[in-house]
């Protein structure tokens, strides 16, 4: 029994390894370039979206709000309330349900997590994530144009973090709390990566996710909303699925989903969105991601 535990540990630890070197550098590469933007570009980034609400572009100013929202550094927590104070400062709806959606999805942290997903897949995510907030922003803007779709009362902005006066000290208290708010969730993700890859058949994950099935893209859709609990941590399992054969399109599918329904924040967009509108949430977010594996499959 000793030796069978024994050959088990070793197995584990190898593809544990295995894993941490190859995925490793980028998650350090994403926490030095997030907490780079977060201290010394995210007033910049924030201030230039609040400009634009005294700028005539009508419903085409959803482009830059989704480009600003994925340049911004905030999580869904961060997003809301600063999404707040544009609403108070009388930013159009559309413009702040497309940035707030792109925000969500992506930020530049998670962009160079999923560089470690292969350059094919690192693209399907930022063009995936730009195109659902475009999504989110022209809903808004055709069915609620004459509407209140958010209730921001009760959501003040956070004091920000970043005030210490050295500029360097404030940068590497910005990586520490990095470093903590990932850093267990990373190596989890590593661990189950290791576990899937020693445990799991990979024709088991083929049938499931491969080939251009919707079948598969729902699964994919389906699981983000249970499985994701930070980008950081999915990154590894992601990338050992997309090895066993998953296809990208059911790829796309769980990373659009995983962050738009991660569990713990879904209360924050229910209070602000109230119970039928987070039902239209919830279906579009679904749809959008199944219908997106579907075209990535079609493609690749």
């Amino acid at each position: 029994m000793l030796k069978i535990l024994h050959r088990e540990f070793i197995y584990l630890r190898y593809y544990f390894e295995l894993q941490f070197t190859q995925i490793f550098w980028y998650w350090v590469l994403g926490i030095a370039i997030g907490s780079f933007i977060s201290v010394f570009a995210k007033d910049g980034i924030h201030n230039l979206f609040r400009r634009m609400r005294n700028k005539k572009w009508g419903v085409l100013g959803i482009i830059p709000a989704c480009m600003l929202g994925i340049a911004s550094p905030l999580c869904m927590y961060g997003t809301i309330p600063i999404a707040a104070s544009f609403a108070r400062q009388g930013m159009r709806e559309d413009w702040l349900a497309a940035f707030m959606m792109a925000s969500i999805l992506l930020n530049p942290q998670l962009i160079i997590y999923s560089a470690a997903l292969g350059p094919v897949m690192l693209v399907i995510r930022i063009v995936s994530c730009f195109l659902c907030g475009l999504a989110a922003g022209l809903l808004i803007w055709f069915f609620y144009k004459d509407k209140t779709f958010f209730d921001f009362s009760g959501f003040e902005q956070h004091a920000s973090h970043d005030t210490h006066p050295n500029l360097l000290i404030r940068y590497l208290l910005n990586v520490w709390r990095n470093l903590k708010a990932t850093g267990l969730y990373f190596l989890f993700g590593i661990l189950l990566s290791a576990l899937f890859q020693r445990y799991v058949p990979q024709d088991l994950m083929t049938k499931l996710f491969a080939g251009n099935k919707a079948w598969g893209v729902l699964m994919a859709a389906t699981i983000g909303v249970p499985l994701y609990a930070c980008g950081g941590g999915t990154i590894p399992l992601l990338r050992q699925w997309l090895w066993d054969g998953m296809s990208y399109g059911s790829a796309a599918a769980f990373m659009i989903t995983g962050p738009a329904t991660k569990i713990t924040n879904l209360g924050a967009v229910k209070i602000i969105m109230g119970l039928r509108r987070f039902i239209i949430y919830l279906v579009f977010t679904l749809a959008f991601a199944f219908i997106t594996g579907l075209l990535v499959n079609l493609v690749y």
